[in-house]
């Protein structure tokens, strides 16, 4: 029997996470001008947040599409194509001065985000063995972070010679070099997809509603702290903004917050993939929405640049330990039969608490105050830690040997 060599994360680092550093660079370079594109066009203010949320309404419809993309073509193409195809929606945006077009390139955005998002958990789920996991899908996160974080930088670097069509073209060129670089992404060990095998050898793969069926369990109870989670990251975006706001703070000073807040955010995601292998995901699952919720808790007590400062340099540190948690969990959980769907449907469900959060975010600050509101966002953050506390230990599973595999 020939000895499968020691996996290690630095020999596929190029070609594995290479493609989400600039998938997230390109996607960084757009979303802050997407709303002045719409303004631009002649589009009004509530349409320009409208189309904004266009992004996120197309990963949201589009989980469940993207895991049978996979399935069908392989993780590999599936993340080359969602690249050109997120490329292709940048070009739209950028050489059609249209309104119309302009939502159908936005959405195509969303779209593409879902399938290289599923593709790539997919991939690493596949091609890393259980004991680097974590820490394999947590640097996953924090790369893709990275290339947000960094995408604003060039675009608005770029814009003073090219106008805001220029954002777009940084997006297109880094979307194309990520899809080129994602086709030297090393073949999965015993890929279905790479290897002939005969219509009588390969069993059918379980459909969508076999999954759902054969893991409601799962869904119904690690699921909702997922989605819980997700909702509390979704509404953090908007906090700090609006609380600086609302002391008066001008804007420099709320973006060098915000920003201070992205590189805590950034820092520590090794780290706590290295917690989650070695001591169990509930050791950053429950930890991450405490200290997320303690920030919320205290945000509205502050008055000043100093302690706005220290209560979301705070919260930036709780998100960030647990960067790649949710993509672990789903990874964790999935069957290596329906994997693509399974996490097709784990997508739907943080997606859904993406775009619920923020909503009820809105809908409290609307109906009493925008403490209450966010009040009310650091309760759903205790309230993901003790679903998370409670289910992780009860339904965790060591998957099987055969998915032990080196990439």
């Amino acid at each position: 029997m020939t000895e499968v060599p020691e996996f290690s994360l630095r020999r596929i680092a190029v070609p594995a996470f290479g493609p989400s550093l600039l998938f997230g660079l390109g996607e960084g370079a757009i979303l802050p001008i997407v709303a002045l594109s719409v303004r631009d066009l002649g589009g009004s203010v509530a349409l320009a947040a409208l189309m904004v949320t266009l992004i996120g309404i197309g990963s949201l419809v589009c989980n469940i599409p993207a895991s049978i993309l996979t399935t069908r073509y392989g993780e590999r193409w599936a993340i080359v194509g969602a690249g050109v195809w997120c490329a292709i929606a940048m070009a739209i945006c950028m050489l059609v001065p249209h309104l119309a077009a302009f939502a159908v390139g936005v959405f195509m955005i969303g779209m593409a985000g879902a399938v290289f998002g599923l593709a790539r958990q997919s991939y690493f789920t596949e091609a890393v063995p259980f004991h680097y996991r974590a820490r394999a899908l947590s640097t996953l996160g924090g790369v893709m972070r990275i290339g947000l974080f960094i995408g604003p930088f060039i675009s608005a670097a770029v814009i003073p010679f090219a106008g805001l069509p220029g954002a777009y073209g940084v997006g297109c060129v880094a979307l194309i070099l990520s899809a080129i670089i994602a086709l030297r992404m090393p073949e999965l060990p015993g890929d279905r997809h790479a290897t002939v095998i005969t219509a009588e050898a390969a069993p059918p793969p379980p459909t969508i509603r076999a999954v759902t069926a054969g893991h409601a369990k799962i869904f119904l109870t690690v699921g909702i702290g997922a989605l819980l989670v997700s909702a509390v990251r979704a509404s953090r975006q908007a906090v700090v903004p609006l609380w600086a706001e609302q002391i008066g703070l001008d804007a420099a000073t709320t973006s060098l917050i915000y920003g201070l807040a992205g590189g805590i955010d950034m820092l520590v995601f090794y780290p706590a993939g290295k917690v989650m292998d070695r001591k169990g995901r509930n050791w950053v699952a429950v930890p991450s929405m405490i200290v997320m919720g303690v920030s919320l808790l205290a945000m509205p007590f502050t008055h000043g640049t100093k302690t706005l400062l220290l209560a979301a340099l705070l919260l930036g540190f709780g998100n960030g330990i647990g960067s790649g948690m949710i993509m672990t969990l789903g990874a964790d959980y999935s069957p290596s039969a329906g994997r693509a769907h399974f996490l097709g449907l784990w997508r739907f469900m943080s997606d859904l608490g993406s775009t619920g959060g923020p909503a009820v975010l809105a809908g409290v600050t609307a109906l009493f105050s925008l403490a209450s509101g966010i009040w009310c966002t650091a309760l759903l953050a205790f309230a993901a830690g003790g679903v998370l506390w409670y289910w992780i230990p009860r339904t965790a599973k060591r998957p099987r040997d055969s998915s032990l595999r080196s990439g």
